[in-house]
């Protein structure tokens, strides 16, 4: 029920472009340029960038079984991703491809001060935050089922680093922040526990 709630919040809806399953950058050369950015041009990103970046944090991969980019203990998927843009918070929904709007307006300065002032959030075009629903995985998993939650958030994150590296973007994950500072300026549920911030943008 907690995820069918979520999913009837917002009223708008957008659809992102489909994702393109070939790039100008093999894997190994991403592995090997792999950095972590904090300094961006104040370009936006496009749709098509946005939305090849969100695919590769969580995307469907296999419809049949609704498998995902991200490997999962049982298929759980426990990790939900948010989009912070300039128009506002939107959710990440795997399943159809798109953003659906959580919260009206540009929340990036009060998620920078959350984020220990960490300016590259403030600075970035997108920034992606990571949450786990632990009760998904830990209701079969029991306590083993938290570390599940954060090795799955560890293989999302460089799934993000090596999808930005293949598209010229950059980015950084940030782990120091304030739960529930994070959880009040997003407007999220109860269960959905911040796990890691990532600003992303083109480098300068």
């Amino acid at each position: 029920m907690e995820k069918q709630s979520l999913y009837q919040r917002g009223d708008v809806i957008l659809k992102l472009p489909e994702p393109r399953f070939r790039g100008k950058v093999s894997v190994e050369e991403a592995l090997l340029n792999r950095r972590s950015v904090r300094e961006y041009s104040k370009d936006k990103l496009t749709m098509q960038e946005i939305s090849q970046i969100l695919w590769a944090s969580q995307g469907i991969t296999q419809k049949k079984w609704r498998l995902r980019t991200v490997p999962s203990a049982g298929a759980l998927y426990p990790i939900e991703v948010y989009a912070v843009l300039e128009e506002g918070v939107f959710h990440y929904r795997p399943y159809e491809h798109s953003l659906k709007l959580i919260k009206r307006g540009d929340v990036r300065c009060e998620l920078c001060e959350a984020c220990l002032n960490q300016e590259y959030v403030r600075n970035a075009p997108l920034v992606l935050v990571f949450t786990g629903v632990f009760n998904r995985t830990c209701r079969k998993y029991g306590e083993r089922g938290i570390r599940y939650v954060l090795i799955e958030v560890g293989h999302a994150s460089q799934n993000v680093y090596l999808q930005c590296e293949s598209l010229g973007l950059g980015t950084v994950a940030i782990g120091a922040f304030y739960d529930s500072e994070v959880k009040k300026i997003l407007d999220l549920p109860k269960e959905h526990e911040p796990l890691y911030v990532m600003p992303v943008g083109r480098k300068k």
